[in-house]
């Protein structure tokens, strides 16, 4: 589809380069064809009055209007050629810039299509369950109370995984679109921090893992709830992926009018394999999903990263495998979105 629509935007932009040469082209000729015109009377008028004073025979009249004939052809030749070989240059220039317009288009419907695809697969799993389980549960003519409430209760956890998804799903919609209309204010990193621990805490409480907080209170221009909700992602992932009796760690430093936060926990890690795609949509390591039998869709981390660089952010992560991951958020004080 994107190759014949790059060959159609090609030809458009051929055709009004073209007609903008040619149009060119004859204005110049006409210039031109003009003064040869003027010139060529002039000499006629010369030609008669040295007549009138030279008692000589007259020079071949045709010779001048010959030379202006040639003049003439050359003039065309040299126009014509000139056309070709902007027809050969702005082909090449035109199918480029072809490319180059139709590739933001390209990509962000790639990203449609394999947003939609990564949703349909995501959403195929708890619905075929649910479908299984409804279908076996209404064969079954033995079928007591006890076994229907498990299997309600069964049921509403995969809608409640459904829900969790859809709402997911949604976020990330939203932040894909990049709008820079974004809410500003200004924002105190030890209020977002805080709130986000508070959140947090009491899945840090089952598992008796320690959340220190080391940050400094520094001020920052952001979507404060966006902002939270980053540190809500980090701070629930470090909890999923570590053990019992562990800690995490939270500071935060000042670099050139940028603000450095940083999570890290003492759990799993990630394999350094895994680590270029951790911010992928729905992409979980493999040692996340068979061994820790932790829950989620693989979204939170894209989600954190979209609303990064909504604030013109940076998010990067290092880690030791078995020992530790950390995760640095990096925000720039003032930030340079739209403020609405």
């Amino acid at each position: 589809m994107f190759k014949s629509a790059r060959f159609k935007l090609t030809a458009w932009y051929l055709l009004i380069i073209m007609l903008i040469s040619i149009l060119f082209s004859i204005a110049i000729y006409s210039e031109i064809n003009s003064e040869l015109g003027r010139v060529e009377h002039f000499q006629e008028l010369r030609k008669q009055r040295d007549l009138q004073f030279v008692p000589a025979p007259p020079p071949n009249p045709e010779l001048d209007r010959n030379v202006v004939a040639e003049a003439r052809d050359r003039i065309t030749l040299i126009l014509i050629l000139v056309n070709f070989g902007i027809l050969v240059i702005s082909g090449g220039a035109a199918y480029f810039l072809a490319g180059r317009t139709l590739k933001p288009i390209k990509e962000m419907v790639d990203e449609q299509n394999r947003f939609i695809t990564d949703s349909s697969h995501e959403l195929r799993t708890p619905l075929t369950s649910l479908r299984s389980e409804i279908e076996v549960s209404l064969r079954d003519k033995n079928l007591s109370v006890k076994d229907a409430i498990k299997l309600l209760e069964s049921n509403l956890e995969d809608v409640i995984s459904l829900q969790s998804l859809s709402d997911n799903l949604m976020e990330l919609a939203q932040y894909q679109k990049q709008n820079d209309n974004l809410l500003s204010e200004k924002i105190s990193t030890k209020e977002i921090i805080n709130t986000a621990y508070k959140k947090i805490l009491p899945l840090a409480a089952k598992k008796n893992i320690a959340i220190k907080n080391d940050t400094k209170d520094y001020f920052i221009e952001g979507d404060k709830q966006n902002l939270i909700q980053v540190f809500t992602i980090l701070l629930d992932n470090a909890v999923k992926y570590s053990n019992k009796d562990k800690h995490i760690t939270l500071t935060s430093t000042k670099n050139d009018h940028k603000i450095l936060i940083s999570v890290k926990d003492q759990g799993i890690g990630i394999k350094e394999e895994d680590l270029p795609h951790i911010f992928d949509r729905f992409y979980r390591a493999d040692k996340s999903r068979s061994k820790e039998k932790t829950t989620g869709y693989g979204l939170g981390l894209s989600i954190a990263k979209r609303i990064i660089d909504t604030h013109n952010g940076i998010i990067r992560v290092k880690s030791k495998p078995g020992k530790e991951s950390e995760f640095i958020v990096e925000i720039p004080e003032k930030n340079q979105s739209k403020i609405i």
